[in-house]
């Protein structure tokens, strides 16, 4: 072993001649030892990048704008004066040029091929509220995607392509993942499509109040890479990149990023029905103190305290109480509050599971018949199907059935609500909010008949709407596009 130590006879000059030449020889692996063989074992991810990228795809959204009910009208004149002077015109649902383009909100994210038919994974939030979705490949080939479906809870959606024969990525195991590991994403931050980035695992099952325990890393995300995979140094899929912690909204060395055999059980449900079902036991669970544990007799602070049960709820039929603290569900233990969120998510309603609860210095067994969790009806909808609204019907026209209010005020007639409007009724005047009452001299009485009815209309015709705007009714006509 060769070793430099300067002596008190050795000029500044000449220690660090030697000083450089030790450290050129360190760099070319000249001098053995620890620093040499960690040097030699720094990943390679050239192999790995050539293998996976093809895999990956770039996603982009548009949404139209649709402008809000109460927009002012403007003459001709006055648009013509606006024009000329170069003045911004606001948004018009009427005298606007017909062949203007409405505007646009456009977004960016990333996905991964997760079967060869054309299944891509990707963000819930990035195709949340998208009129279209399009999926470029690296091969430039871009196709028009159908969202089969998006659960908002773990940020989870299935889009689907037609194409055949794409490159799939395998996926991995995250129970084998290790804290300090070498992790990898490929994904189009601001656009940058194909862009690979590398870092290592930070911590594995991060709390963040939501319902995902997840992978955080110091792997570089940015906007854009959303729903793009994060890689284990086999090429497998751990996990999908899909928040950072911020405070200039740019990365600043943590990420997060949703365990993959979590999305992988999503996107089955989401692939069966388009939606996720999730059980629910009726409790408000929190966690409890190490106080609080010493003080009831518990020792430690684990499980979850039940702080409210809920009337008629699975867990009041059960016999849970409030104050109880369930510390095992369906077999597993629950560290704490956000253990019991999940772990009865996960269990499908109808089940009959074994609950332990500890009660005033004693543990107790209970039976629980789990029931499926309502409010997620409205977080499980696909993006392109809006709740409680019909899919946009003909001549850009989205209705729905009036409120109790309005239906007091249309008797004895029927009616729709106009919920949003583009296109030929957007420029013919009809406006959000509007009440369509009847259509070419036919009055409407539902909205099943006014699907019906616009259905079978000559579109190449113009259309009359008898719509009621406030107290007032009015004549507004649709006509053919030319």
């Amino acid at each position: 072993m060769h070793t430099i130590a300067p002596t008190r006879h050795t000029s500044p000059h000449w220690a660090g001649a030697l000083l450089s030449a030790a450290l050129l020889s360190l760099s070319l692996g000249l001098l053995p030892g620890a620093a040499a063989a960690q040097t030699r074992e720094l990943p390679d991810f050239t192999e790995l990048v050539e293998r996976s990228a093809p895999s990956v795809v770039n996603i982009r959204t548009s949404e139209r704008v649709r402008a809000p009910a109460g927009t002012p009208e403007m003459d001709e004149q006055m648009l013509e004066f606006l024009r000329r002077f170069g003045i911004p015109m606001p948004n018009q649902r009427r005298g606007a040029p017909r062949d203007e383009e409405q505007p646009q909100r456009r977004g960016l994210g990333s996905g991964f091929v997760l079967s060869a038919d054309g299944l891509v994974m990707t963000n819930a939030h990035v195709v949340d509220g998208a009129d279209e979705v399009w999926v470029t490949l690296t091969d430039k080939r871009e196709f028009k995607a159908k969202i089969i479906g998006a659960d908002a809870l773990t940020d989870v959606a299935l889009v689907k392509i037609e194409a055949t024969g794409l490159p799939v990525l395998k996926i991995g195991e995250v129970g084998r993942l290790k804290v300090g590991e070498w992790v990898l994403a490929i994904g189009s931050p601001f656009g940058f499509d194909s862009t690979v980035t590398a870092g290592i695992v930070s911590a594995k099952a991060r709390d963040t109040g939501d319902l995902v325990p997840f992978i955080q890393t110091d792997v570089a995300i940015n906007p854009g890479n959303s729903g793009g995979p994060l890689l284990n140094m086999r090429g497998e899929v751990v996990g999908i990149n899909s928040q950072i912690y911020s405070r200039s909204g740019g990365f600043m060395g943590i990420s997060f990023a949703i365990p993959i055999d979590e999305a992988v059980r999503v996107a089955d449900q989401l692939r069966a029905s388009g939606r996720v079902i999730r059980g629910r036991i009726g409790v408000e669970p929190v966690d409890i103190s190490k106080d609080v544990a010493e003080a009831i007799g518990l020792g430690k602070p684990q499980g979850a305290l039940a702080q409210r049960v809920l009337e008629g709820s699975p867990a009041e039929k059960a016999g849970v109480e409030g104050g109880d603290v369930i510390l095992k569900f369906d077999g597993k233990a629950v560290e704490k509050a956000s253990d019991l969120r999940r772990l009865v998510g996960a269990v499908k309603p109808g089940s009959k599971v074994a609950m332990q609860v500890f009660r005033r210095g004693a543990y107790k067994d209970l039976s629980v018949v789990v029931g499926e969790r309502e409010d997620d009806n409205n977080a499980q909808r696909r993006p392109s199907e809006p709740a409680a609204k019909p899919a946009p019907a003909l001549l850009g026209l989205t209705v729905a059935e009036p409120s109790e209010a309005q239906k007091r005020e249309l008797k004895p007639r029927g009616g729709v609500r106009v919920e949003a409007v583009e296109g030929a009724a957007a420029r013919a005047g009809v406006r959000e909010g509007d009440l369509i009452i009847a259509v070419d001299n036919t009055a409407i009485t539902d909205l099943k008949q006014f699907q019906s009815l616009l259905a079978k209309l000559d579109k190449s015709k113009t259309i009359s709407l008898l719509v009621r705007r406030g107290k007032a009714d009015n004549f507004l006509l649709l006509q053919p596009a030319r």
